[in-house]
């Protein structure tokens, strides 16, 4: 190769590798501080996607030197009401006052505060928190940046990363396990469309049951294919089911009863959709549950009727096995499998206290009252989001059971829990 096409090719190499670590950049932020904006999210009402957005961009996912001096993540300035620590950062104009925080979860808490306690943010506040475009759009509006590409920045962040997903987990609209693992986007790259013959992938999930393990990644055939001699095709996440329809010359009535689907026009995660009514026997005689694997999630792996699987296995369609146990897809089970939630109680029992939790709680956290339920005592650092996500319940549950009318908690307040 000559030189001269060589220095030619070196700074399109660089750009390759910049944009390859930029992702990796992102995708490590976003598993960094989802957790705080979906706090954030049910503390104020902001929804996760936008926080979570608007953090990646305004930092350059947590790379800035803004950031980096300041903890500052969505780059408010100072403005006449700021009392707080302040750092000068050049931006529209040099040498610019902006707050400063000691650690970024007063950044996050600022943030909300300031978009909540404007009356110029007052109309987003209105909008379905799922509406990230609504969202997106209205805080350009409202003038948060001057950038005219603001708002489709937000919205391309939002999509290529699956951040919406947070913010239908903060709302209890989706299970903790069906979260999809960030760095692993389901949505197709641009210019691939999977319905007419890309390759589809499942991203794994998180399990609830074991946080180091997930299910596997499966590679599915591109478009129409077959399981348990049912016509099925896989699609990714945000696809319109109305456009899967159309597609394939399928009623959308009949596409949604075929998979057991109700009330819902764009998928929140990647999945498999039938094209024919499933089967009432399995291919296989059993099915060994994975972690994060829930029953529809086994129908639609194994091409299976969810009500022939519950009959098989003696199952309520609430309730969930715990992963390693064997379900029937022929016949009926000799008995009835170990379910998810009485695992988790006695291992949660069996857990040794952590030295932050002995020091701020030196009884055990979580203690059997009966059958049905059990308490846990709140520990530091503790909020309904992340315990409702503990034991895979939703915060209104955990509201309603403790006649709670508020999201503050106190060091050692105790909470029922109930399980199945």
């Amino acid at each position: 190769m000559s030189l001269k096409r060589f220095l030619v090719l070196l700074p399109l190499l660089a750009a390759l590798c910049a944009g390859a670590q930029k992702s990796e950049d992102i995708a490590s932020y976003i598993n960094q501080y989802k957790e705080m904006a979906m706090q954030e999210m049910v503390r104020t009402g902001v929804p996760a996607s936008i926080k979570l957005a608007q953090g990646i961009h305004e930092t350059m996912a947590g790379k800035s030197d803004l950031v980096l001096k300041s903890n500052n993540h969505f780059g408010i300035k100072c403005k006449t009401a700021w009392t707080g620590d302040k750092v000068y950062h050049d931006d529209d104009a040099r040498g610019e006052c902006f707050r400063s925080y000691s650690c970024s979860a007063d950044s996050y808490a600022d943030h909300s505060n300031f978009l909540k306690g404007s009356a110029r943010y007052a109309f987003l506040f209105q909008l379905d928190p799922t509406d990230y475009k609504g969202w997106a759009f209205g805080l350009k509006k409202a003038g948060y940046a001057t950038n005219v590409k603001y708002s489709h920045i937000i919205i391309k962040l939002v999509e290529d990363y699956n951040l919406n997903q947070y913010t239908l987990l903060a709302l209890g609209k989706v299970a903790p396990q069906e979260e999809i693992l960030t760095g692993n986007p389901v949505r197709p790259a641009q210019g691939d469309n999977t319905l007419a013959g890309g390759p589809a992938v499942i991203a794994p999930f998180n399990s609830v049951e074991e946080d180091v393990k997930s299910l596997p990644k499966i590679t599915y055939p591109a478009g129409e294919f077959s399981i348990n001699n049912t016509k099925v095709v896989y699609v990714p996440a945000g696809t319109a089911l109305f456009a899967v329809a159309q597609q394939y010359d399928v009623s959308l009535r009949r596409l949604m009863d075929f998979n057991d689907l109700k009330r819902e026009d764009v998928l929140v995660k990647g999945q498999l959709l039938f094209l024919q009514r499933k089967r009432k026997v399995g291919a296989s005689e059993k099915h060994i549950v994975q972690p994060g694997e829930s029953l529809y999630d086994i129908c639609q792996a194994e091409g299976l009727r969810f009500e022939s699987l519950l009959e098989y296995n003696h199952l309520g369609e609430r309730e969930a096995p715990a992963p390693g146990e064997a379900l029937y897809l022929q016949e009926k089970a000799p008995g009835k499998p170990r379910l998810a939630s009485e695992v988790n109680v006695v291992a949660m029992q069996q857990l040794p206290a952590t030295p932050e939790q002995t020091e701020a709680a030196p009884a055990r956290p979580t203690t059997q009252v009966g059958n049905a339920a059990f308490t846990h005592t709140v520990q530091t650092k503790e909020t309904l989001y992340s315990i409702a996500r503990k034991y895979n319940i939703t915060v209104e549950q955990l509201k309603d059971w403790n006649k709670l009318t508020g999201y503050e908690l106190k060091i050692g307040q105790e909470l029922v829990i109930y399980k199945n």
